[in-house]
């Protein structure tokens, strides 16, 4: 894509790392065995999220205001996916095989913002962020559920 990256890959999984991969990058990027999520998607550099769209990674980036590139796998990923792209307008969604062209496609197309991603990423984080406040509606509902079986909050 020429954008510069952060590629968190599993220590077990570096063989899949393509040969030369790394030079071909020409230094834009940065490839970790693991790295604090929550601490890189809540910092102001971070363009976009390429996921697989598990349910806590999708809600991270939500929370943070992070537009996102899905590329999802199995289970509950393609449905969170879809959200992802067609319903909540945060990102898009590679189509067929997930080639380098694909990939670069879509990350281009979440940077370059032409669908409003990044506003409506950022309207989301804000709506999380007033639920989870104090008196917010997630505050609200864990109180009250507390409550039903008196446990102080």
């Amino acid at each position: 894509s020429g954008k510069p990256f952060l590629w968190v890959v599993r220590a077990l999984e570096t063989s899949k790392i393509p040969d030369g991969f790394a030079d071909k990058a020409g230094g834009k990027g940065l490839i970790v065995p693991w790295t604090a999520q929550l601490e890189v998607l809540a910092h102001g550099a971070v363009g976009c999220f390429v996921t697989h769209c598990g349910w806590n990674s999708t809600t991270e980036a939500l929370s943070a205001g992070v537009p996102m590139v899905a590329v999802p796998h199995w289970s509950d990923q393609p449905t969170n996916a879809k959200y992802v792209q067609d319903v909540w307008h945060v990102g898009v969604q590679v189509e067929g095989a997930v080639t380098k062209e694909e990939l670069a496609r879509c990350v281009k197309e979440v940077m370059d913002d032409a669908k409003g991603c990044r506003t409506k990423a950022a309207s989301w984080s804000h709506m999380a962020k007033k639920a989870m406040s104090e008196h917010g509606s997630s505050d609200r509902n864990i109180a009250d559920f507390l409550s039903k079986y008196r446990v102080a909050k």
